[in-house]
C-alpha cells in the first residue's frame, strides 16, 4: 500500500475536490481524505443554478462528477476517515487517520470547509436543503413569489433579507434580542422595504412539514407563549464556522475566527502548507470562489513542489 505521495488534500468538499483534479493531472502523487462522503456543503444544495456552463444540477451530482474527474487523472480519495494527528513542520509533512494509517507528503493542502451555524431545533437536519437554507444566492430564486423567514438580528440577517425580496413576497425576519446587531444602515434599508416584517424577542424551536418544510413553530420569549406559523421557506443567518477545529492547537495561522490566513498563492504560514475553501479568511464563499481557491493551491503546491 502506497504510504507516501507529492502531497495530501485534507477536505473533499469543492476546493479539495478541484486541486486534486489539477495535481493528479499533472501527474502527482495526490491522496485525498475527508471526514464525510466528498461534495462538503455543497451536498446539501437540492439545485445549483448559477455554476457556469451547467444550467442546472444537484450539489451531489456536481461533487460526484468532480470526485470521478479526480480518480480519473488518479486521485486516490479516502472517505469518511478523520484526520487525528497532523505534522506540517519540516520537508516531510504526515497525517495519521482514525483507521489508523500514516502517510506523509511533500505539501498538503488543507481544504476542510466550513459551516454555517445552526439554530439547533427539531426538523432542522431534517428540512436542510428542503426548506431551510443559509445562502440567498445559492437558494433565493426557488423562493420566487413565496413567503420566507430570515433568521438572525445582524448584518447578514438584514442584508440578505432585503436581498431575498428580489424573489420573495414577503419576509419575515426573526431575532431573539430586542433590538438589531447590525449597522444602522442596513437597519434603515431593511425597515424602508414594504416587503419586510419582523418579529422580535422571538425564536423558531421546531421545523415540521413532509417531504419539505411547510410550518414553524415560534416562541414568545418574552412571555414562553408558542404558536405555529405557515411559511415557504427560511434562511438561517446567525453566523459562519470554519472547520479548523484540529488546527487549534497546531502552528497554522488562523484568525480571531478561527479561520485559516493565507496569502494570494494560499499560502500558509508554514513552508509546503496551502490552503482552500471556506475554512479560509474571506468574504465570499461559493462554490465558484472554493474552485478558484482549490486550482491556486494546487498550483502554488505544484511548484513547491517541483522547486523542491
Amino acid at each position: 500500500m502506497q504510504t507516501h505521495y507529492d502531497a495530501i488534500i485534507i477536505g473533499a468538499g469543492p476546493a479539495g475536490l478541484t486541486a486534486g483534479i489539477y495535481m493528479s493531472r499533472s501527474k502527482a502523487g495526490v491522496l485525498l481524505v475527508d471526514s464525510g462522503i466528498p461534495g462538503g456543503q455543497t451536498i446539501l444544495t437540492h439545485e445549483i443554478a448559477n455554476y457556469p456552463g451547467i444550467e442546472s444540477t444537484s450539489g451531489y451530482m456536481l461533487a460526484n462528477t468532480m470526485k470521478k474527474q479526480a480518480e480519473k487523472f488518479g486521485c486516490v480519495v479516502k472517505s469518511n476517515v478523520i484526520v487525528q494527528k497532523l505534522e506540517l513542520q519540516g520537508e516531510t509533512k504526515s497525517i495519521t487517520l482514525s483507521n489508523g494509517e500514516t502517510y506523509t507528503s511533500k505539501a498538503i493542502i488543507l481544504a476542510t470547509g466550513g459551516r454555517s451555524k445552526t439554530i439547533g431545533v427539531q426538523g432542522e437536519d431534517q428540512f436542510k436543503g428542503r426548506g431551510i437554507s443559509y445562502c440567498a444566492t445559492c437558494d433565493g430564486d426557488f423562493f420566487q413569489d413565496r413567503e420566507i423567514m430570515v433568521v438572525g438580528g445582524g448584518n447578514s440577517a438584514l442584508e440578505e433579507a432585503v436581498s431575498l425580496t428580489k424573489y420573495a413576497s414577503k419576509v419575515t425576519i426573526i431575532h431573539m434580542l430586542d433590538h438589531w446587531q447590525a449597522f444602522e444602515h442596513a437597519v434603515e434599508e431593511m425597515e424602508a422595504n414594504p416587503k419586510i416584517d419582523y418579529i422580535l424577542q422571538s425564536r423558531i424551536v421546531e421545523f415540521r412539514g413532509e417531504e419539505s418544510l411547510n410550518e414553524v413553530v415560534i416562541e414568545n420569549m418574552k412571555d414562553n407563549s408558542t404558536y405555529t406559523r405557515k411559511i415557504d421557506g427560511v434562511f438561517v443567518f446567525i453566523g459562519y464556522e470554519a472547520n479548523t477545529d484540529f488546527l487549534h492547537q497546531s502552528p497554522v495561522e488562523l484568525n480571531a475566527r478561527k479561520e485559516i490566513v493565507v496569502n494570494a498563492d494560499m499560502q500558509t504560514n508554514l513552508e509546503g502548507v496551502f490552503a482552500a475553501g471556506d475554512a479560509l479568511q474571506k468574504k465570499y464563499r461559493q462554490v465558484t470562489t472554493a474552485v478558484a481557491d482549490g486550482t491556486i493551491a494546487a498550483l502554488s503546491a505544484l511548484d513547491y513542489i517541483h522547486r523542491k
